[in-house]
């Protein structure tokens, strides 16, 4: 299979208030065949509109259009009870570490403590909210995973709780003056996900690739109405390769296209205290915590400290 698979999650969408009862077996399998196939698939009919997502770009893009200085007291690393939480700007990222600098902004809610700073209520409250929003598909997901393969119906989600580093990133990709771009750089570096999965909410630019298993870069194109949801390397890593963490990037665009491009990512992460061991009962990996996994890929792609 070379191409990403759209699947209809109707019978989990998130206005369906039953969906811990009982389980669409055809949904488990559409879903099996594309996370061990591909890694990737497309959702629709989540629950999760076009008119939401429009919304939360809408306003994230005004926070990154803000002169450097407005944005720099929001950085990430300055909030003490989440390193994660804030802004990343540009080239700050190496999600492929032998490449220079992603050529993105970010702006990563990791936290929704009382005690975070924002740069706007509003933009407090719409993050927040779209991260509820997320949260609740992404377990509807990791239920359905389970069932289909074949295993205990609350063995993924009794390993995302709250205490957590599942982060929804506002990624922002500036034009790109192609007198400036370094050897080798993108947008985005080749790279696999750290977590369980995530969710990708594209807006029309363009530009996101994953690698088939045959060995070549397929289009990841948007297509409205619906959520890109792929596998994460501990999930990988918790089914013992049965589900593929794909590798994918962003390219640059043509030479002259001058245009933007945004997207929002719901990052999926286990609980930091979480002991992920095989799931086949194999001792094929070896036992890790969440948060132990997550800060070593951390640490990859920010730099050791």
């Amino acid at each position: 299979m070379d191409n990403i698979p759209v699947v209809d999650f109707s019978p989990y969408n998130l206005g369906e208030k039953g969906f811990s009862d009982g389980h669409d077996v055809d949904l488990g399998r559409q879903l099996k065949s594309a996370f061990t196939e591909v890694g990737f698939v497309y959702l629709k009919n989540t629950g999760i509109t076009q008119e939401e997502v429009e919304h939360v770009r809408d306003n994230s893009k005004a926070f990154f259009l803000q002169p450097h200085e407005m944005k720099l007291p929001f950085s990430r690393g300055s909030f003490a009870n989440n390193p994660n939480h804030g802004w990343v700007s540009s080239e700050t990222e190496k999600l492929n570490p032998r490449r220079p600098g992603d050529l993105k902004e970010a702006y990563n809610t990791s936290s929704l403590r009382s005690d975070i700073k924002w740069p706007t209520v509003e933009f407090r409250d719409i993050q927040a909210a779209f991260f509820q929003r997320c949260k609740e598909l992404s377990l509807r997901v990791l239920k359905v995973m389970a069932h289909s393969l074949g295993l205990e119906p609350q063995i993924f989600l009794h390993a995302h709780s709250d205490d957590n580093a599942t982060t929804l990133r506002s990624l922002y990709y500036p034009p790109v003056n192609s007198e400036l771009v370094k050897e080798g750089q993108l947008r985005c570096g080749e790279h696999s996900d750290y977590g369980s999965i995530t969710l990708v909410f594209q807006g029309p630019e363009g530009g996101l690739q994953v690698l088939s298993r045959s060995g070549d870069f397929i289009s990841a194109p948007s297509i409205p109405g619906t959520v890109l949801v792929n596998i994460g390397e501990l999930m990988q890593r918790w089914t013992s390769d049965l589900l593929i963490s794909a590798v994918h990037r962003v390219l640059l665009p043509p030479a002259g296209d001058s245009s933007t491009r945004q997207s929002l990512v719901f990052f999926v992460h286990s609980d930091d205290e979480a002991l992920i061991t095989c799931c086949d009962g194999s001792n094929k990996y070896p036992a890790v915590t969440g948060g132990a996994y997550l800060q070593e890929r951390f640490n990859d792609s920010y730099g050791r400290k």
